[in-house]
This record gives structure tokens, C-alpha cells and sequence, in this order.
């Protein structure tokens, strides 16, 4: 047998092998349909039956309320940048935006393009690809008036992730969180935030489909003249339907709903999440200083882990190096450099022993 390949990618990201296996062997032939799902109309009562129980699996698996709707939309979390300014700035002044690291500056770039509020940066960590830590929540400078505070929870180029899931007290605007590349990874309280958003390709499924949860009473700040594609309150008039889904994607999202449901849910989840991410960590923190990660302890995330030598051809070498190994997709982001291991929910306990092992031996040959 060929030794296992190990897909490190921070998006598109690694799938259960449980899930890949359901899809290959519903591939053709959907439940005795005689119709492949990607080819399947998104109005057949089959979808729909797809469509209702990947929102109700979900909802399950974060006990999200009944008063907070669910979309599965296009366009990527980037869309969202623009969606969440278009829909919720409204007749406000302000804004207010944590930035953090690279999405998250981004994201604030974004939405002022989009709205006539000012985005006010209310926390900044560091300049540039220099965030190291993360500005606690206390410290946060917002505007009691603004129309919401957007921030990132886990920067994944960056490698930082709040310690703690981020809420505020009662009577500031509401939190607007990128979820993207933590979501189902951990539990968290869905009522201390006034909409999530998602990138299905990191914790959820296949690109394609990004996920919603919109507290419904925000549904009113829509405004009526943007177009309803744009619009949250017309996806949920139209129950998601206003254009044709992402419906291979949903389907894709249902089956690993149902796959973290079978693990134990998403409190399971989370302890197994500890335990990969301490496993490499301590491969970092034992080299002596042959491995570094700069990231103040208390930000380190347990998704995307970012390492580097010291040395940039070294880094070359461990890239490549691994790959022949079949330790995959370790280059770091372009303006980073370095290493980074995307360790999401489908990534397996033995991928990680096996990229802590080949850290080690590779320490022992150029150390």
C-alpha cells in the first residue's frame, strides 16, 4: 500500500475520507433518483429535502436559535465583505472594524468601498504581515452608535486566533464575525453575535457556498435599493432560492454536518482540535529555537499553524522535502513566508503525528 498523503491547504482544505466516500458512491446515482445531485434542480423536492436537513444539522450542531436564519450563498466570504456593509451600514455614521491580520484588513478596506458610514479601525494588532498578538476585547475602541464591529476570529494567513471567543456587553452594536476557517471547531454561544459568516472551504466543505447566520431581527436594515442579490432579507424571503444555489456544495456541507454529528459534535471536535494543535506547537517550542513561531502564546490558532527556520532557503527544503513525504500544501502564504499546517476538523490525528515526526527528522539532518 502507498503511504498516506496528508493535505495540509488552508483552502480548498482537506475533507473527511468518510465523506469523499458517501459522495463517490452517490456520484451517479443520488438515493435511487437516477440523477448525480450536481445535476439535480434546485426547486426538486430531493434538494430540498438535502437543502432543510444541512440547515437543520447545522443548526443542531451549533445550537443556533430559531430567530437567527440561515443562508448558503455564492460568492465566497469576500462577497460578504461587501454584503455585510451593503445590508447593516444603513443610515449609520460609523462602522467600527478589528484588524487583526490580512482578511480582516482587508475586509475593512472592503466595506468602505460600499457604504456611506466610515469604517473606524477599532483595534489594530501590528502593521503590515507583522501581527504578532491580538488586542483583547477589553480594549476595544468602539462607538456605541456605530452599526456593527467585524472582526475575524482566526486570521488564517497570519496564524493568530482569538484565545477566547470574542463578545461584547450588552448595549454596543452587534458583532459581525469571519468565521471562516474556524467554524464548527470549537463551541461558542451564537445569540453574543449578530451575524457569522463562512468560507465553506476550510471547515465545511468544498469551495462554492458560504455560509450565513443572520440574527433576524437585522433583516429590517436592509435597505431596498440594492439589488436583491445583494440583499440578506431577499435570500431569506425567498428561502434561499432567489438565484440557483451552490447545490453540489450544500450537499457536500450536509455530509459533513451529518460526519461531525457521528464524531460526537462539535464539543468532541474540539478536544481532538487541542490536541493536534498542541502536538505541533510542542514540535516548535522542543526544536530550541530551530523552529519559530513568533505568535504570542495567547494567540496562537489551533487551525493554521505558521513556522518558519529562520532561513528562507531552509524553508525551500522543508517544503519540498515534506512534500516527497506526502506532507502536503506547507508553503506559506505569499507574504508571510515560511511554513504554515492547516490542521482543520477533517485533518486527522496521525497527519499531524506524522508532520511532528518529520519535523524532528528533518531538525536531525540540518539542525
Amino acid at each position: 500500500m502507498s503511504a498516506p498523503i496528508y493535505n495540509f491547504s488552508a483552502g480548498p482544505a482537506v475533507l473527511p475520507e468518510a465523506v469523499l466516500r458517501t459522495a463517490q458512491q452517490e456520484m451517479l446515482d443520488y438515493k435511487g433518483t437516477g440523477f448525480p445531485v450536481m445535476a439535480m434542480s434546485h426547486r426538486s423536492d430531493t434538494f430540498l429535502s438535502i437543502l432543510h436537513h444541512a440547515e437543520q444539522d447545522l443548526r443542531t450542531l451549533l445550537n443556533i436559535p430559531n430567530h437567527y436564519k440561515i443562508l448558503f450563498l455564492q460568492g465566497g466570504a469576500t462577497t460578504q465583505f461587501n454584503m455585510v456593509a451593503m445590508n447593516l451600514a444603513h443610515g449609520f455614521k460609523t462602522a467600527d472594524a478589528v484588524v487583526t491580520g490580512n482578511w480582516s484588513r482587508i475586509a475593512a478596506e472592503q466595506m468602505q468601498r460600499l457604504t456611506d458610514a466610515q469604517i473606524r479601525i477599532a483595534a489594530l494588532a501590528g502593521e503590515g504581515s507583522d501581527h504578532q498578538s491580538l488586542p483583547a476585547v477589553a480594549d476595544w475602541d468602539i462607538a456605541e452608535d456605530s452599526a456593527f464591529v467585524h472582526f475575524a476570529i482566526n486570521e488564517t494567513v497570519n496564524g493568530l486566533q482569538y484565545k477566547e471567543v470574542p463578545k461584547l456587553s450588552d448595549g454596543l452594536p452587534p458583532l459581525v464575525c469571519d468565521m471562516s476557517s474556524e467554524i464548527l471547531s470549537r463551541e461558542f454561544d451564537v445569540n453574543d453575535y449578530g451575524l457569522i459568516y463562512a468560507g465553506a472551504q476550510k471547515n465545511i466543505g468544498p469551495a462554492g457556498a458560504t455560509v450565513v447566520i443572520i440574527r433576524e431581527d437585522l433583516l429590517e436594515r436592509c435597505p431596498d435599493d440594492i439589488p436583491d442579490v445583494f440583499s440578506y432579507r431577499a435570500h431569506v424571503n425567498r428561502n434561499g432560492m432567489h438565484n440557483t444555489p451552490a447545490t453540489y456544495p450544500i450537499y457536500m456541507a450536509g455530509l459533513v454536518f451529518r460526519w461531525l454529528l457521528a464524531q460526537g459534535g462539535v464539543k468532541q471536535i474540539e478536544a481532538v482540535n487541542k490536541l493536534k494543535a498542541a502536538t505541533l506547537y510542542d514540535a516548535i517550542d522542543g526544536s530550541g529555537g530551530f523552529y519559530r513561531n513568533n505568535i504570542h502564546p495567547d494567540a496562537r490558532s489551533k487551525m493554521n499553524v505558521v513556522f518558519q527556520t529562520g532561513d528562507a532557503e531552509l524553508d525551500k527544503k522543508f517544503v519540498l522535502e515534506a512534500g516527497l513525504r506526502g506532507l502536503k500544501e506547507l508553503k506559506g502564504y505569499k507574504t508571510v513566508g515560511g511554513m504554515r499546517a492547516s490542521i482543520y476538523n477533517a485533518m486527522p490525528l496521525a497527519g499531524v503525528e506524522a508532520l511532528a515526526e518529520f519535523m524532528r527528522d528533518f531538525q536531525r539532518r540540518y539542525g
